[in-house]
């Protein structure tokens, strides 16, 4: 069944995901050479205390950490410890995400770790992150679950080539509902498959996180023997976006981002529904 949140609900949703917002602000600061993932974990459970919410990673099925940090061929899962020391040139991506009073934020993002970045890295990541808001912005009434996976494979596909032939959409994970629970139906693929139909239709009070994972070669990966951590087959390095986002009356409220989406929703002709907590 999927979750039809109510606008009171979607606004204890908006107090969560800015919650995120603020773990990803630290998380950001502190992602730098010589920090270690499990200092990022820390300064995340100390965000997460300040605002009174809980974390929604740790202890989920066992997951040992309050946040996942997946470095250069670490698709996501990561699981942060002592042994991975950042360095200068790494890509890390964040996930975090926070509840508050029952009710849950996700969002990711891929930071750049010190200098020296090639430029095919830095593209990689715009990339990933177009096709997120691409994914955001088909976010409203009268269009099916299938228009947003659409959306996140077109703009991907429309990308210029990267120097190491193509860019891998990532098929084993993908994003979801989000409410009361931090996974919850409908399943949201990042491509489009046509043997799973259209999907449900995007009504008011429906909320998803929408998450590309891509990479600079394969779509292929694999679960390593901690059974968290997936990596790309080919060992091409990747990004991970998300955004938790709402469909109001109004339109679309991205949950997670500190301003709701309205500038990245602007600049796609789009207005941001009004920001419950304002």
């Amino acid at each position: 069944m999927v979750e039809i949140k109510t606008p009171e609900q979607i606004a204890k949703m908006r107090e969560a995901g800015l919650v995120v917002a603020a773990m990803h602000k630290a998380c950001r600061e502190a992602a730098v050479p010589g920090a270690s993932t499990k200092d990022l974990d820390e300064v995340a459970a100390k965000v997460l205390a300040d605002h009174g919410a809980k974390p929604n990673f740790l202890g989920y099925g066992g997951f040992p950490g309050n946040i996942c940090t997946s470095v250069n061929d670490i698709v996501v899962h990561g699981i942060p410890d002592r042994e991975t020391v950042l360095k200068d040139g790494d890509l890390l991506s964040i996930d975090a995400g926070a509840i508050i009073d029952g009710w849950h934020g996700d969002a990711a993002l891929t930071v750049f770790v010190g200098e020296g970045h090639l430029p095919e890295l830095r593209e990689l990541s715009r990339v990933t992150e177009e096709s997120m808001w691409a994914g955001i912005a088909a976010v409203r009434k009268g269009n099916r679950l299938v228009d947003v996976s659409r959306s996140i494979e077109g703009c991907i596909k429309r990308q210029p080539r990267p120097a190491s032939g193509s860019y891998g959409i990532v098929e084993d994970y993908g994003g979801h509902g989000i409410g009361s629970q931090m996974h919850m139906d409908p399943h949201l693929l990042n491509y489009v498959d046509r043997r799973r139909g259209r999907g449900p239709k995007l009504v008011p009070g429906l909320c998803l996180a929408i998450e590309p994972m891509v990479t600079l070669g394969t779509s292929k990966t694999h679960v390593l023997s901690d059974d968290w951590t997936v990596k790309t087959n080919d060992g091409s390095w990747s990004s991970h976006w998300e955004h938790s986002v709402a469909l109001t009356e109004e339109g679309p409220l991205v949950l997670t981002a500190p301003d709701g989406g309205k500038a990245k929703l602007a600049e796609l002709g789009i207005t941001a529904a009004p920001d419950p907590l304002a």
